[in-house]
């Protein structure tokens, strides 16, 4: 049986991040991908309001629809913006079938959107991040989820904000260096050793998705059986390869592309 993912996260009209980069994820990892949309993200300049959170109900309603019709062997969560519908997804989470639970915790979207409520990152801490098999926070992340007032900006600080993290219950932390200024590094910490994911730092702005598609590529690798520090290195391999071949649209931030490796492997 081909593995099966579901996504619980915001939409993303523009197409590059959220549910949309997880499906397209998905497909190019050779996983079914299914999705538990919790609001939709509508940035655009004719409307003072562009995000729109759906209720738990709804939410609740696509999960279930999920697991009874297709099953689970992989969840991935993104964008789940209030304290309420975390302590929902957490309970829902405990019981849930699935072999592997990978928590991006998206806090801010490319364009600058809030997308976690300040009141909602305690409930994440207590909740949802003992539940995962592994976290994915990207530098700004991290030092959010550790109420450090100073950025995280070495290998050396990112280190011991795994391990900090990793007191917090999750299996695995993976801290995504992206925004590193000299050189583009993750540290995966097991709680008891460091690994690092290095790839040569890519100049551009046209990152859009990036994050939701390298937590969406490990969740299809851990539903096909790999161990997480595979399914790391496979989506590492990936999101490079889709943040080199990046799009631009001509208008602010453009997307990665997630048919990259496909298209022109790791060159």
């Amino acid at each position: 049986m081909k593995a099966r993912v579901l996504s619980i996260a915001g939409s993303a009209a523009q197409g590059s991040a959220g549910i949309q980069a997880d499906l397209k994820t998905f497909q190019e990892r050779d996983v079914y991908g299914m999705a538990a949309i919790t609001a939709i993200v509508a940035n655009n300049s004719k409307t003072n309001k562009g995000i729109f959170i759906h209720d738990k109900q709804m939410v609740k309603a696509q999960y279930d629809a999920a697991l009874e019709h297709v099953g689970v062997d992989a969840v991935k969560t993104g964008m789940l913006f209030s304290a309420e519908l975390i302590k929902e997804i957490a309970s829902w989470l405990k019981d849930c079938p699935a072999h592997a639970i990978v928590v991006d915790p998206v806090m801010i979207g490319k364009m600058g959107s809030q997308l976690l409520a300040d009141n909602a990152i305690e409930m994440l801490k207590e909740k949802l991040i003992p539940l995962a098999t592994i976290i994915t926070p990207n530098l700004h992340e991290a030092a959010r989820l550790l109420n450090k007032e100073d950025a995280i900006s070495s290998i050396e600080a990112m280190e011991q904000a795994a391990k900090e993290l990793h007191e917090m219950g999750a299996d695995y932390v993976l801290i995504k260096g992206g925004a590193l200024k000299d050189q583009a590094v993750d540290v995966l910490y097991d709680g008891n050793s460091l690994t690092y994911f290095r790839k040569p730092r890519i100049d551009t702005i046209h990152t859009s998705g990036a994050g939701c598609t390298y937590s969406s590529a490990i969740a299809a690798e851990l539903a096909k059986g790999k161990s997480v520090e595979e399914a790391v290195g496979i989506a590492k391999d990936f999101v490079h390869a889709a943040i080199k071949h990046a799009l631009s649209f001509g208008r602010g931030i453009g997307s990665t592309d997630h048919a990259a490796l496909r298209n022109y492997g790791l060159d």
